[in-house]
């Protein structure tokens, strides 16, 4: 059973992905008030992310999914926000270096990457690491969060 009104949302998130394309001839932008990392540091960081989670997704077995309430996914689903500087992300979606070509390559393979989103299946789930299992409808309202949390640093970045 695909996700009814995935396409809502991957709408809304092809959308995100063109903003945070429009940012890249910004890419070396640093203000320290704001963040350490460079615009270009959390455009990658969020492609890297997005398209982590879509390959764990779509490699989950809904037998192994594991409801449980997590006063933190609550949290940030009811202020669709993630609060800032609170959480730091894992390792294998920490950007290493940075270099405009691949950056625009991945921005590509993002956009390619989201469009399997609406074929997968209800039932796969992603295991976040601070908000426990998310089903595929609160997976890509976590992305939606997610992206929308670091357009704002950089547009924040670009504009204090």
């Amino acid at each position: 059973m695909l996700l009814k009104g995935s396409l809502f949302n991957m709408k809304k998130l092809e959308n995100q992905i063109e903003v945070l394309e429009s940012f890249v001839t910004k890419h070396e932008l640093i203000n320290q008030r704001i963040s350490t990392s460079s615009v270009g540091w959390h455009i990658e960081h969020s492609l890297l992310v997005i398209n982590s989670i879509i390959d764990t997704l779509s490699k989950s077995n809904q037998e192994d999914y594991k409801p449980a309430f997590n006063w933190r996914k609550q949290l940030v689903f009811i202020r669709k926000q993630i609060p800032r500087g609170k959480a730091r992300a894992p390792k294998s979606v920490v950007p290493s270096g940075f270099d405009l070509e691949r950056l625009l390559n991945h921005i590509q393979k993002t956009k390619i990457s989201i469009k399997g989103l609406s074929h997968l299946h209800a039932g796969q789930f992603f295991k976040h690491p601070g908000l426990g299992h998310l089903t595929l409808k609160d997976t890509q309202i976590f992305i939606e969060i997610h992206t929308n949390h670091h357009l704002k640093i950089i547009k924040d970045i670009i504009t204090k």
